[in-house]
């Protein structure tokens, strides 16, 4: 099976009333399309990297009331989990489909691997204009690059409940979301670019 990109009834499914009927159309829409992913991206960064990466999709188990207003696959290093380690995602939220290098609060090593990014700041500013950091991975609001403060990594270092995901958001409409081949390269090229950056934290651990 091959991927043929994310449709405007993927995105429709977070204006869907309800857990378990939000929960359904994320199932049956979008986390196939996610294995489709997973699968292709989870063999490129494993040959990228030299080492076995996992596949994780969001299953949102904890949630008893309110509906997800996202959704996510993940790719990290550790099989059992991948909150606690730099990891990779691909996700949507209503408006818009996200790819990130993602460090989240649950972070082992956090300080550690923050402050390795501070010491990288102007390598960060050499990512292209249209990369984005977002600070929080439950807001859909982000940083660009060309705003992106030493202050912002500083924050990510010293506030516990601070995250750091840096990558790409692209709208609903996007040709790169729409077209399966043109998003998964857009994917690869992506990571590629924050290979470096995800090499530098699996130092600090």
């Amino acid at each position: 099976m091959t991927f043929e990109g994310f449709t405007k009834n993927d995105f429709a499914a977070f204006s869907i009333d309800g857990l378990d009927a939000r929960m359904e159309a994320i199932q049956t829409r979008i986390q196939p399309k996610f294995k489709e992913i997973g699968s292709y991206l989870v063999d490129y960064l494993s040959a990228e990297l030299g080492n076995e990466v996992y596949l994780h999709i969001a299953k949102h188990a904890r949630r008893t009331v309110n509906p997800p207003n996202d959704t996510w696959l993940a790719i990290a290093d550790n099989k059992r989990g991948y909150k606690k380690h730099p990891h990779f995602q691909v996700g949507l939220f209503d408006d818009h489909l996200f790819i990130w290098l993602a460090f989240i609060y649950e972070l082992d090593h956090k300080r550690q691997i923050a402050e390795a990014f501070v010491d990288s700041f102007e390598e960060i500013k050499q990512l292209p204009n249209n990369y984005v950091v977002s600070m929080d991975h439950m807001k859909k609001d982000a940083i660009k690059i060309e705003n992106l403060d030493i202050k912002h990594v500083e924050r990510f270092r010293d506030v516990k409940k601070a995250e750091f995901l840096i990558g790409q958001q692209l709208p609903v409409d996007d040709l790169r979301v729409v077209d399966g081949d043109k998003f998964l390269e857009m994917a690869k090229d992506t990571y590629k670019k924050l290979l470096p950056f995800y090499q530098k934290a699996m130092k600090e651990k």
